[in-house]
């Protein structure tokens, strides 16, 4: 039935600087992006090699969503690496903070998190 997830759709603050964000440090590649007049907006779809996709958008005026504490709704975005300390490092060269890595006690994967220019929670999950 249900075969995974196409996309995410991610509403931003300041589109140009998101969109460096997930296509310049994150390395999404931009499958389309189109400017919608009737919404002043932008609607931008970016993927990773294996498929996954984000459609970035711009939305004057839309509100601000809280991150921390965390409330209810979506709390975060994984992406999978081979290698938490090499994108770390990336990140890092970036100027974008991750927390410490810390161990999941069901599964003994690490992890650690970080944030897209709006505050969004992002995590990195060792396979």
């Amino acid at each position: 039935m249900l075969s995974g997830f196409h996309h995410v759709a991610i509403i931003c603050s300041d589109y140009p600087t998101s969109k460096a964000f997930y296509t310049d440090v994150l390395g999404f590649r931009i499958l389309d992006e189109n400017y919608r007049a009737a919404r002043n907006s932008y609607k931008c779809d970016i993927a990773l090699p294996d498929g996954s996709q984000i459609e970035l958008f711009s939305f004057p005026g839309a509100p601000e969503r809280p991150s921390r504490p965390e409330a209810q709704g979506l709390r975060h975005l994984a992406f999978k690496v081979s290698n938490i300390e090499d994108v770390i490092a990336h990140l890092a060269n970036h100027q974008v903070a991750c927390e410490p890595i810390r161990t999941d006690p069901y599964t003994n994967k690490r992890f650690t998190f970080f944030q897209d220019p709006d505050g969004l929670p992002l995590e990195l999950y060792e396979q």
